[in-house]
């Protein structure tokens, strides 16, 4: 369920310090020809590798599978399913689905309007008829598509809290924490991903079929397809194939994340699964067996929005490409768990990565193009690191405009390569030669340098290894930071403590070593923190300040700016 997870911005989230010696996904151009695809024993080796280097084999990982024109040619795991029992995670190790739920709603309400008992058309009102405005008058495929200005309930400050997370909840419940709340929009203007909107969705399930919306999946998907394991996680997450749900990178350090219970996504992002009968899902959905041809048409069209724009959305599924070529899929986030799944219709090829960490070593998302760019005989071809030309490298130092607004920063410090994006963590970046840049196996991106026919520095950003890249021309050099002041640990101590953003907390710390302060979200690394005034402080590799509040005792909140947006947080511990 993605966005069910919602911290103060971001604004702190951990920086991974990454060994230069780790090699990236990269690529200069795009390949000749199409290769073809590897065989089962080569797409084994490399997907073992790709799993052995992104997750730890002590702490939480992931599961995998492919499906190649309807037959499994791989399924994989590494890592734990229970970290303390020393369970490890298999191909029958059961995930909380979160946002990948949308799909399998979206499909039952298809299939109503297939046979005729709504129509996509239909306003809210019809099935809910106290329903405010504007909402009451959004309609059901505007549900679909996020388009409805419902405001999501997952956004609203308290909701996601783990005192409201851990409740037991009725769809009624649910709607009811969110159905007063101020539009966003008016119905069909914006494109906002939207919690709320599946929610509502399930209760116009309920109230067409008289049951409950898990119940009908149930009816109409999982059991006539013999997908077991796919079930509401309410009672299903008791089987004991039931992973358990971490905060955190690495290995036997990691937290069990914060509780929910599993009526608090709804149909937004409530089911849970396995990796591979969520491939035997995808096999009936994209060849037939779930909807007609015209209504499979309708889901994976794009969003149309008034002044003629359109985003990569159909009705719970999310549309995009893979190495220059059309995807289906969708991925989800919610406590405990992280997942992704793609679907590449020219190749007939599935792919799922589920984790159960919500904040993973590396993101399914990753670990899934990877593999997938593999299976179709098209892979991401790796850099290697080499020592970086840092005096070659200073006329391309500075500040680059982005395309529609925003800036990114290119530095070195300690001897080391760095951008950044306003308001976001600096990112170690790795020399490969050829005036060529690359980041961690975490991420796909990658960046190259030239210059324009004036002489002006150019990046050009190739995101998630999709060519083509992006063009971001120097602007100048990079503004002066503010000078770090020195403040005595009495003054220091007044800031120690915890501060709530909503569903996380920010813990004011000494650092280990004595040399002052580290702030840390829950879940998410330490991050240095530099006083620069006598309540403000700069969170060195992140582009955020802290301003604390009081001038007496201990400090009473904390505000967090990054880049144009402001959080502010009471202090809620010692």
């Amino acid at each position: 369920m993605r966005n069910i997870m919602m911290l103060a911005g971001h604004a702190l989230a951990g920086v991974a310090l990454l060994a230069a010696t780790l090699p990236a996904a990269a690529e200069s151009a795009p390949p000749a020809a199409a290769a073809a695809s590897p065989s089962k024993e080569d797409l084994r080796t490399l997907a073992d590798a790709i799993l052995a280097e992104s997750y730890s084999a002590q702490g939480p990982g992931a599961a995998v599978v492919v499906m190649q024109r309807g037959k499994i040619v791989y399924q994989g795991a590494r890592g734990m399913a229970d970290v303390a029992g020393g369970k490890p995670i298999t191909p029958d190790t059961v995930f909380r689905l979160g946002s990948i739920t949308k799909q399998f709603a979206a499909a039952v309400i298809v299939q109503l309007a297939q046979e005729r008992k709504l129509s996509l058309d239909d306003p809210l009102s019809k099935f809910l008829p106290d329903y405010p405005q504007p909402g009451g008058s959004a309609t059901v495929r505007q549900l679909l598509q996020h388009t409805s200005g419902i405001q999501s309930y997952t956004e609203i400050p308290g909701v996601m809290a783990p005192e409201s997370t851990a409740r037991a909840r009725t769809t009624a419940e649910l709607i009811a924490l969110f159905r007063d709340a101020p539009a966003v929009s008016q119905p069909g203007e914006v494109w906002a991903y939207n919690n709320s909107g599946y929610v509502l969705l399930g209760a116009i399930i309920e109230q067409v079929t008289g049951m409950p919306w898990h119940k009908a999946v149930e009816k109409r998907i999982t059991r006539p397809l013999g997908l077991a394991s796919i079930r509401d996680g309410v009672e299903g997450e008791a089987t004991p194939a039931m992973a358990r749900g971490y905060t955190g990178e690495g290995g036997p350090e990691a937290a069990l994340a914060q509780p929910v219970h599993m009526s608090a996504p709804g149909a937004a992002g409530a089911l849970i699964g396995t990796a591979g009968d969520l491939a035997k899902w995808a096999q009936a959905l994209h060849h037939g067996k779930v909807v007609n041809a015209a209504h499979y048409a309708l889901m994976t069209t794009p969003t149309l929005l008034p002044d003629g724009s359109t985003r990569p959305y159909g009705f719970g599924l999310e549309l995009n490409t893979l190495r220059g070529k059309p995807s289906v899929g969708h991925n989800g986030g919610i406590f405990g768990f992280a997942t992704d799944s793609i679907y590449i219709p020219s190749a007939d090829v599935f792919v799922a990565v589920f984790t159960n960490s919500d904040s993973p070593e590396t993101t399914p998302g990753t670990v899934m193009r990877r593999i997938a760019a593999a299976t179709i005989g098209d892979p991401y071809p790796a850099f290697t690191a080499i020592e970086p030309d840092l005096k070659a490298l200073e006329p391309f130092f500075g500040v680059y405009s982005l395309p529609g607004g925003g800036e990114r920063r290119f530095f070195a410090r300690s001897g080391r390569l760095f951008t950044q994006r306003v308001g976001g963590a600096s990112l170690e970046a790795f020399a490969a030669g050829d005036n060529r840049f690359f980041y961690s196996p975490s991420t796909l991106t990658w960046f190259s340098l030239r210059r324009e026919a004036d002489g002006t520095p150019v990046m050009e950003f190739v995101q998630n290894g999709e060519l083509p890249g992006q063009r971001a021309a120097r602007r100048g050099p990079i503004p002066l930071e503010a000078p770090a002041i020195t403040l005595p640990r009495a003054e220091l101590e007044r800031f120690v403590g915890r501060y709530a953003f909503g569903a996380s907390t920010l813990t004011i710390a000494f650092a280990e070593d004595g040399s002052g302060l580290t702030g840390q979200l829950t879940g998410q690394q330490a991050i240095p923190l530099t006083p620069i005034g006598p309540l403000e402080f700069r969170a060195e590799r992140v582009d955020a300040t802290l301003v604390f509040e009081g001038t007496e005792g201990s400090a009473t909140a904390v505000t967090l700016n990054q880049g144009s947006q402001q959080f502010r947080a009471p202090r809620s511990g010692s």
